[in-house]
């Protein structure tokens, strides 16, 4: 009954962080998108879903306001994975959403593993993207992980 309730539980925190990721790339659109100040995206994301439970506020206002603090690091990281002929200025604002929210969770959330930022994302990318562009995301991210965090891919082709 206990493992019950503690699966359960995991599911649950799972979901509102799945939430939380496609908002913080919604935000994280609209800043670069109308140029919106970063405290009045989250709190526009904030206010419209409060009152779902499937929302981690602080997870999301945390990417969100990380991301936007490091952006010009996290292009740089990100520029690094794309080849010469398509820098981060040529990809789509949410496109450029998409890695920035996965590079700053990549390089922060140590508690999240890198395959599974990995998923989440290319879930999000699902969304917005046809296959093409949701296999570039996820190559980008694959690059970008075992940069970052090479002892989580230790042992594994590279």
């Amino acid at each position: 009954m206990a493992d019950e309730a503690a699966a359960k539980a995991r599911r649950k925190a799972r979901s509102a962080r799945r939430h939380a990721r496609l908002a913080a790339v919604q935000a994280l659109y609209q800043i670069d998108l109308v140029k919106t100040d970063v405290s009045q995206a989250i709190d526009e994301i904030v206010s419209r879903e409060r009152q779902d439970p499937r929302f981690d506020q602080e997870y999301f206002a945390a990417l969100v306001r990380g991301a936007s603090e490091k952006i010009a690091y996290l292009d740089a990281l990100v520029g690094d994975t794309l080849s010469d002929d398509w820098p981060m200025d040529r990809l789509s604002v949410t496109m450029r959403a998409l890695l920035r929210a996965a590079a700053f969770e990549l390089e922060t959330q140590d508690d999240v593993p890198s395959r599974v930022v990995i998923s989440e994302y290319v879930d999000v990318a699902r969304g917005f993207f046809d296959a093409a562009e949701t296999g570039f995301a996820n190559g980008v991210l694959d690059r970008l992980a075992r940069q970052l965090r090479p002892q989580e891919w230790a042992g594994e082709g590279e």
